[in-house]
């Protein structure tokens, strides 16, 4: 017999569909964008559905766009030596190099929601993918530090739009599914950055030799992440009606004003810990190859243990995610992976050479923080708009944290003619991380702060 037609409720809330076919209801405690912090009020999901090939599209686009947000850092980092020497740069002119990145992620990563409510997100992926292409195309040649420099700063630019829109594009698209999507444009982001460590001197030696070869190859990946992200503008008019973040207009919940995150302590707890993690992790990408080949260790073998370490992320920033969001309070993740890379320096500071491979192991554990933030950066606001504005300030704050970490490695390493110091100083920003990370782990919103 069919089914009797269920009585409606006039009090209760209305149905919405997502984009992935589901259907939820404002109040619904399991609703994908449900509250997070104490005493909040349900807040209608990302909706704005599109065909089942556009989704399918925004899926390869955000692994392609992830796979290219670090081999302009990872392949620098390699080839260290080599464009140091071919460039004529000193140590401290290296360290300042290394520490370029997160000061474009800091300075052009803010412009990302303006742009974004502007030209829709998925506009502004893609022309973040073609400044990488661009960058990468340039930067072989350079014939000097500032010409490489400037190239290198386009392709960050490109890279620093993209690391904020990443959240926002998932919360977009996919808001019933932001641990799995998380997990899997960060799983291409680790794979991109271990695959580029780990190529990058045996293709440059392939051709050769010449590493800028070595480091303009790259930009044919760039190339690629283009294509998908194109037929996705003319989504700009969906995007551009709610804040760029795809939300239905007519959603009470988002025609409110978005939160001031700045007076948010969360959020600034989430920015600090952001930039520890970043620090640590550009220390890595910039000045582990180094370190292992100052200790005897061959160039290539540096190279395949950076992308151990890189790779380390491939498995684990898929189950993070997934694993966070299942926790009220993602503190205790965050001591797990603190730990982890405080064993790894420790190790490093005693013995580079004779335990790398453990020591790579334990730091690319360890940099999984870097997942496990952008995760927490969804969870910690119910909104599309909170979530844009939490995730270009807590990166903002977190990678302009992060600058002086890497140059500040590079001047104690020439100045003090080892790699004691600078280790130890690794060693001890776990603490910190450890401490702020556990603040910004715990189950609240951004909302109620505000």
């Amino acid at each position: 017999m069919p089914d009797e037609p269920k009585t409606l409720d006039p009090a209760a809330p209305p149905a919405l569909t997502t984009p992935t076919g589901s259907t939820v209801t404002a109040a619904d405690p399991t609703a994908p964008a449900r509250s997070q912090g104490r005493g909040t009020s349900p807040v209608l999901p990302a909706a704005a559905p599109g065909p089942r090939w556009a989704l399918a599209l925004v899926t390869v686009g955000l692994v392609l766009a992830a796979l290219n947000l670090r081999p302009a850092i990872t392949s620098f980092g390699a080839l260290l030596q080599d464009v140091s020497d071919g460039l004529h740069m000193s140590g401290s002119v290296a360290g300042v190099l290394t520490s370029v990145p997160p000061l474009c992620f800091a300075v052009f990563g803010i412009t990302a929601p303006r742009l974004a409510r502007r030209f829709g997100p998925a506009a502004v992926v893609c022309a973040g993918m073609a400044a990488i292409f661009t960058g990468l195309v340039l930067r072989p040649f350079a014939t000097g530090t500032v010409g490489f420099l400037a190239a290198s700063a386009l392709a960050l630019m490109g890279i620093a739009v993209s690391n904020v829109l990443m959240p926002v594009i998932v919360k977009r698209y996919f808001p019933d599914r932001v641990g799995s999507m998380t997990g899997l444009y960060s799983m291409a982001l680790a794979l991109g950055t271990s695959v580029a460590a780990a190529a990058t001197v045996p293709m440059t030696e392939a051709l050769g030799g010449d590493w800028r070869l070595g480091l303009g190859i790259w930009a044919a990946l760039a190339a690629l992440a283009v294509l998908p992200w194109m037929p996705l503008l003319r989504d700009r008019a969906r995007d551009g009606a709610a804040g760029g973040t795809g939300e239905r207009a007519a959603a009470p919940a988002e025609t409110a004003a978005p939160p001031r995150v700045a007076r948010s302590r969360t959020a600034w707890a989430l920015g600090c810990f952001f930039g520890l993690q970043a620090t640590g992790a550009y220390i890595t990408m910039g000045w582990m190859p180094q370190i292992f080949r100052d200790a005897g260790v061959p160039a290539s073998t540096a190279g395949v243990l950076l992308a151990v370490t890189m790779v380390m992320g491939v498995p684990l920033a898929f189950v993070i995610p997934r694993l966070a969001t299942r926790m009220k309070n993602q503190g205790p993740i965050v001591v797990a992976l603190g730990l982890c890379g405080l064993a790894g320096y420790t190790g490093l500071f005693f013995a580079p050479a004779a335990g790398a491979w453990v020591w790579a192991v334990l730091l690319g554990v360890s940099n999984c923080s870097f997942p496990l933030a952008l995760t927490m950066i969804g969870m910690r606001s119910r909104t599309g708009a909170g979530v844009v504005r939490l995730s270009a300030f807590a990166q903002s704050v977190g990678y302009l944290i992060s600058i002086p970490g890497p140059l500040l490695v590079g001047v104690l390493y020439q100045h003090s003619g080892g790699w004691g110091l600078p280790i130890a100083l690794m060693g001890g920003l776990m603490v910190p991380q450890m401490i702020i990370g556990s603040l910004a782990g715990r189950d609240r919103t951004v909302e109620d702060e505000c």
